[in-house]
């Protein structure tokens, strides 16, 4: 070596006639290397002037984007709040947006302007996705992406984290069924999410384990709002055999639920059943406290965030695709179908 060059460990390793292990154990003082050797390395390290490199410094995030399809549902608020947690502790800033573009799913060109003029160093999707095109572009520039809550099938290059919408569904649609309720309809959500589907499949696969039938008309089609749960309860209960439970895929539809039976002088759970998916905070101060499944919208953003700065600092993760337990937590709307043998019958009105 010349007077100027850079010992490296490999050089003094050879020099002193150990591995290179030896020399790391030294430098790091470890205990578990004879003296003779500790010593005729330590000499060679002053005599080399040798100076360790020094590790890089974790790379400081500055900013993650968070992409929401609804910025106006309560649903969002938790999963900020999730978001917010982890990212507080990171030192790292959060800009939020909502999806404009003529998919309901997908950010148009000019999220992807702002996004790159921003210098975000990754992006959390909410509900939402992005074409392939998109994420080529993301991948170009460094810029990784974590999904929450996959609108539709995720796409095993991509990391995301969602909940088991399909038990989480078969478990209230069975807990109604253990109630002595057979005439149960289901008010899902838009069929191109896939969290909808998965609710949908996992309430038929309960009634269909219980040799149960869905009659024409069970089945209906929200948008995870209360309008739509509101709207969806009153075309029920003017069928000619109403149901005498409802299980609303988002706890927005079931308060819509509430709404109706209220306006046509039904009571929960006396004359009716309802069981929601989500448990918001508003779910536990309804009157009465709503039965539901509840969706851990906190926990899930908090794993996401997490998932997107171990990308961003370069570092790999155990597993691109998570799923949280769904647990279903009884509350006061649901009630077993006979304590109340005399219920009137809900016809339209």
């Amino acid at each position: 070596m010349t007077r100027h060059s850079r010992a490296t460990m490999a050089e003094i390793a050879a020099e002193a006639g150990v591995s290179v292990p030896t020399v790391s154990k030294v430098l790091n003082g470890r205990r578990d290397v004879a003296p003779a050797t500790r010593e005729r390395v330590e000499e060679l390290l002053r005599r080399r002037s040798y100076l360790p490199r020094r590790a890089a410094p974790a790379r400081a995030v500055g900013l993650i984007d968070v992409v929401f399809v609804d910025l106006g549902s309560p649903w969002a608020m938790q999963i900020l709040t999730g978001v917010e947690e982890v990212a507080h502790r990171a030192g790292t800033g959060v800009v939020v947006s909502a999806v404009h573009g003529r998919s309901r799913n997908t950010p148009d060109r000019r999220w992807l302007e702002n996004l790159a003029a921003r210098r975000s160093d990754g992006v959390l999707l909410v509900l939402s996705e992005l074409s392939a095109d998109q994420r080529a572009l993301l991948a170009e520039h460094g810029i990784p992406v974590v999904v929450v809550d996959p609108a539709g099938q995720p796409d095993p290059s991509v990391p995301s984290v969602g909940a088991t919408n399909w038990t989480g569904a078969l478990t209230a649609t069975e807990h109604l069924i253990g109630l002595g309720h057979r005439r149960i309809a289901v008010i899902g959500g838009p069929g191109d999410v896939l969290c909808s589907r998965a609710r949908l499949d996992g309430f038929r696969a309960a009634m269909h384990a219980a040799g149960l039938e869905i009659p024409a008309g069970y089945e209906r089609t929200g948008d995870f709002t209360s309008p739509t749960g509101y709207r969806e309860t009153l075309a029920l209960l003017d069928l000619p055999a109403p149901p005498t439970a409802i299980f609303a895929c988002a706890d927005e539809m079931a308060r819509g639920a509430y709404e109706a039976l209220h306006e046509r002088g039904l009571r929960v759970p006396a004359d009716i059943s309802v069981v929601g998916f989500d448990d918001l905070e508003q779910a536990r101060w309804s009157i009465p406290p709503l039965t539901t499944v509840r969706q851990p919208l906190t926990e899930m953003a908090g794993l996401a965030t997490r998932m997107l700065l171990s990308l961003i600092a370069g570092e790999p993760l155990d597993s691109t695709r998570l799923e949280l337990a769904t647990p279903l937590v009884v509350r006061a709307s649901t009630a077993p179908l006979e304590m109340f043998p005399n219920a009137p019958t809900a016809t339209g009105g």
